[in-house]
């Protein structure tokens, strides 16, 4: 088993703290584990609680306060695993937490879809909230105690792939690309189908492909519209489901000045290219394929953002284009400070865009390639 990050802090929390704790994250990531992991050695006695069985349902959702003292009594911590499909969840938590708080809790969900807002309003101030992503560069390196060599060499095999912690300790190839095919056409996105009620179940996975297709391009939903035959208002709501189901992510354009930077349209990426690659049916190697530029620009940003969450630093996240054609694959901003990104699977020296430096001087620039990359996805 690879030790993720949050092992440790979620130890801390058992320990620490009785906030209701949300452990959110995509489907087969590893959040059950990891919280199983994490209670290993709890002191006190566990109840762990499968939200899919009906007596659990029913009582975690009954808003009764003695079915739900009933449910816990003797135990000292309540683990309810894929608590989205608990009607109710946030209302029945609080009683829990405002009637019993000696009795630690501790959830999982698959989509903030609902879960966040069920949770969110009541329980305002009673929780800590996390989530857990496909495996990290940074988790795999610290458990193989690699060295950067070691990380090189795997690069070509994770932007096939992926970090999905049950492709990352399967070797063969085509067992690779079967469990991921299987996730992706259905699993993966099963509790939109059930909670969002969404009216053509086939188009979503259309949407998933065409994404897959422009990743590293501005989308325009327009044009997705007209390819999917349905309305802009249900593409953009499709587009929020898939985020909030940690499927995708969206970079928005900079703009500080909108008269000259392109604002109006976003780029969408994968969480994980192995879902990516498997929606399209290529999982060629990189320099055996025409989107390799692309893969390597996904494959950073996700990284990034893992690295970032992970160790609770946070920043405005973007890419910059102008109309003239000026552009940065990717822009952070910290405390009103910007630093611009441009990333190269090749070694080819790249300059900062002139209009950057002019419209951004205060603004750092770098350049991200195979020689400088793990500083990036580690610092």
């Amino acid at each position: 088993m690879i030790e993720r990050f949050y092992l440790t802090r979620l130890q801390e929390e058992f320990a620490q703290t009785h906030k209701v704790i949300v452990l959110y994250g995509a489907r087969q990531v590893g959040k059950t584990t990891l919280v199983r992991e994490a209670l290993r050695h709890f002191p006190g006695k566990v109840l762990e609680v499968n939200a899919d069985l009906q007596q659990y349902m029913d009582v975690l959702s009954s808003r009764n306060l003695d079915r739900l003292k009933g449910l816990v009594q003797g135990y000292d911590l309540l683990f309810i695993d894929e608590a989205q499909r608990v009607p109710d969840i946030g209302i029945n938590l609080k009683i829990l937490h405002d009637h019993l708080p000696d009795l630690q809790i501790i959830v999982t969900g698959s989509s903030s879809l609902d879960l966040a807002n069920r949770i969110k309003e009541p329980l305002t101030g009673r929780t800590w909230t996390y989530t857990l992503y496909p495996i990290s560069v940074g988790e795999w390196m610290r458990n193989r105690n690699a060295n950067t060599f070691e990380v090189t060499t795997r690069l070509d095999e994770w932007m096939r792939f992926g970090m999905y912690p049950e492709v990352l300790q399967t070797e063969n190839h085509s067992r690779k690309e079967q469990y991921l095919k299987e996730i992706s056409q259905s699993y993966l996105y099963k509790d939109l189908l059930v909670l969002a009620n969404i009216k053509y179940p086939e188009k979503l996975r259309q949407l998933l492909q065409l994404l897959a297709y422009q990743i590293g391009n501005q989308v325009s939903v327009h044009e997705l519209s007209n390819k999917l035959q349905i309305n802009r208002e249900a593409v953009l709501n499709y587009i929020d489901l898939l985020e909030k189901s940690f499927v995708i992510f969206r970079l928005n354009g900079l703009s500080r000045n909108l008269r000259k930077e392109v604002s109006s349209m976003s780029k969408i990426f994968f969480y994980d290219l192995g879902i990516r690659n498997a929606l399209i049916e290529n999982f060629n190697p990189p320099d055996a394929r025409q989107d390799t530029g692309q893969l390597w620009e996904n494959f950073l940003i996700a990284e990034r953002i893992k690295n970032m969450e992970y160790n609770f630093r946070s920043a405005n996240r973007y890419f910059w284009r102008t109309y003239t054609g000026a552009e940065l694959d990717y822009v952070e901003e910290h405390s009103g400070q910007f630093s611009g990104y441009e990333f190269k699977w090749g070694e080819k020296t790249v300059y900062a865009p002139a209009s950057w430096k002019e419209t951004y001087s205060d603004a750092t620039f770098q350049v991200i390639n195979r020689n400088n990359f793990l500083s990036f996805l580690t610092e």
